[in-house]
């Protein structure tokens, strides 16, 4: 609930975000809560709300004893967590930023926030302890995440580096191939925490997944990690690399049984992690990369990534923690158009706009012509995610009246 409740406060602010870029008198109504204001809401509610509640829910399952005690102290933790996050929204609302995209904790927000992520550690650690034995390496993912709070901590300070950097021309092939090697590792790493049913060859598609990974941190690491053009051609090599994960995502995960709620949603985050690593590397060689860089297309591969496969995977992952609940076909499908409708827009506005920028400064043109596909398709996704909290509501006032 607490997962879908933030993913519905994102998405209700996105809405009010397209409005404002297909009518920018509203900024003069509401000032000084403009469109600046309103972005970090936008993009952090998204990533630590509805992005990463699911997974806590993962390690919740996984680590925490089914008893009163434990429940408690896990619902303190999303509390804890909620809090925080609510009153960071609240900081940048009021224009108190880092200006550092999705690390803009600064002051007293950012102390809270690494505070309730330490607090969530020591939930999982405590709880971890009473349930009972451990396996080796889930007490070696524990130990790991307790770097996080102090990590984030310490990346939000903006000595670390400034939220412009003028020595950097974008993300290289090693950044975006290291990013999408952790959702690899996260998705590797999923059914094991999900305590999900083999039904299929184990230990050949097991070792086949391990070390193709193990090959792919190589080769991440033999790369060169500084302000390189994607002209290189071990950039574009390493990224290109990513193409064996599409088939061996697919065999993977069809080795564990999953929940039948969930199927649907398996089948469209595949189809969008098809379309994400094919599209991100096309994007990055010479020639489109130039094009497209600083434009919509690049929001609109970022909306493939967390619109489309990261929520269809996380849809995926909460039906097989609260199972027996499936979603309804209509919400799934408007989900899955708006997305689409949305990306494609954004796209499209994107390869028009790097040919000709001065698009966007027309009103009643082309560009407001996306902007309202943009709108509409928002609008849907919203009322898509009312759907899920209201059924997931329903369900529960239902099991507790049985």
């Amino acid at each position: 609930m607490h997962s879908l409740a933030w993913l519905i406060a994102a998405n209700a602010i996105g809405v009010l975000l397209a409005a404002m870029l297909l009518w920018p008198e509203i900024n003069d109504w509401i000032a000084p809560l403009t469109y600046g204001r309103w972005m970090p809401l936008h993009l952090n509610w998204n990533l630590y709300g509805w992005c990463a509640l699911p997974l806590v829910g993962v390690l919740f399952w996984f680590y925490l004893p089914d008893d009163r005690n434990a429940e408690r102290s896990a619902n303190l933790a999303l509390w804890l967590w909620t809090a925080a996050l609510f009153y960071g929204g609240i900081t940048w609302l009021c224009g108190r930023s880092s200006g550092r995209m999705f690390l803009d904790w600064s002051h007293e927000a950012r102390v809270f926030w690494s505070v309730s992520l330490f607090f969530l550690w020591l939930v999982l650690w405590w709880q971890s302890r009473r349930r009972g034995r451990v396996h080796f390496w889930a007490q070696c993912l524990l130990l790991a995440l307790l770097v996080v709070p102090f990590l984030l901590y310490w990346a939000a300070d903006v000595s670390v580096y400034p939220p412009i950097n003028p020595r950097s021309g974008g993300p290289t092939g090693a950044s975006l191939l290291g990013s999408t090697l952790a959702i690899v590792g996260i998705s590797g790493v999923l059914p094991f925490l999900l305590r999900l049913e083999w039904i299929g060859p184990r230990r050949g598609v097991r070792r086949a997944y391990a070390y193709c990974l193990a090959l792919s941190v190589s080769l991440y690491a033999g790369i060169d990690h500084g302000h390189v053009s994607h002209h290189r051609l071990d950039q574009i090599a390493g990224l290109g690399s990513l193409v064996i994960w599409i088939p061996l995502v697919w065999i993977y995960a069809r080795v564990y049984r999953w929940s039948a709620a969930s199927h649907s949603w398996l089948l469209a985050a595949f189809l969008w992690w098809l379309i994400l690593v094919m599209s991100g590397l096309w994007m990055f060689l010479p020639g489109i990369s130039e094009r497209l860089k600083f434009t919509n297309a690049l929001v609109a591969h970022s909306h493939l990534a967390m619109a489309g496969f990261v929520t269809s995977l996380h849809m995926a992952v909460l039906l097989n923690l609260v199972r027996n609940r499936p979603t309804r076909a209509w919400s799934f499908w408007l989900w899955q158009v708006g997305c689409v409708t949305h990306i494609a827009a954004l796209f499209w506005l994107g390869w028009r706009e790097g040919d000709d920028p001065s698009l966007l400064y027309t009103r009643g043109g082309f560009a407001d012509l996306c902007y309202g596909l943009r709108l509409i398709s928002g609008v849907a996704m919203l009322l898509a995610s009312l759907g899920w909290l209201w059924d997931l509501c329903l369900k529960q006032n239902d099991s507790a009246t049985l």
